[in-house]
């Protein structure tokens, strides 16, 4: 297909779609003259891919391309392109390493302890999690140091889930693929259907 029926399959503008073959993040098409080019199904779903990244992931133009290139790279595996995936979604807090930090950070390695997960304190879920209850202490809302098995046990469920669905996929790169759309598709509805369990309980619970 010529870009222009690329650009209506996909609903991605023909601006936008050179764009990102400009960037990298779409391959060349096949040429057939100086200035035409052929597309196929692979590009279709790349660009469906790169639009779930961005629209629903709300991942930058630079975090796209790394994600896609790990997921391009010959020799990755699916445990090291879900790890990637997730370092370039997560945000590096800036907060200072103080002794609340500190204190912060052993409160998560108990857990980690605890659960007996395999986790590396230097990848942003972790500094991530060590924020958000040095943050939430700062504003007298430490509940969460309290409640954090009980967080943890929700995640751990949806982990399996997604890890079961990501395992069952039988080609490599379609596997690759789906820790992608595993890791910021699933970000994005954890927290929607979190916001409407919220809206549920709160007719219950409070006033």
């Amino acid at each position: 297909m010529r870009v222009k029926e690329l650009s209506s399959r996909s609903g991605v503008s023909v601006p936008t779609i050179k764009y990102y073959l400009r960037e990298g993040l779409l391959p060349p098409g096949e040429l057939v003259s100086k200035n035409q080019a052929n597309y196929g199904d692979a590009h279709l779903r790349r660009l469906r891919l790169i639009r779930a990244l961005i629209d629903i992931g709300g991942l930058t133009i630079a975090a796209v391309r790394d994600v896609l290139a790990a997921a391009d790279a010959p020799d990755e595996t699916v445990r090291r392109m879900l790890y990637t995936a997730q370092e370039s979604i997560s945000g590096q807090p800036d907060l200072p390493h103080d002794d609340a930090w500190a204190e912060a950070d052993r409160n998560v390695a108990e857990m980690v302890e605890r659960r007996g997960w395999q986790a590396r304190p230097d990848s942003r879920a972790w500094q991530t999690v060590v924020a958000v209850l040095v943050s939430a202490r700062q504003l007298e809302h430490g509940v969460w140091t309290h409640k954090l098995d009980v967080y943890a046990e929700a995640c751990e469920r949806i982990a399996a889930a997604d890890l079961e669905y990501v395992g069952g996929i039988a080609d490599v790169d379609a596997m690759l693929e789906g820790a992608v759309v595993g890791t910021v598709l699933g970000d994005a509805l954890v927290t929607a259907l979190r916001r409407l369990a919220h809206q549920s309980q709160s007719v219950a619970q409070l006033p």
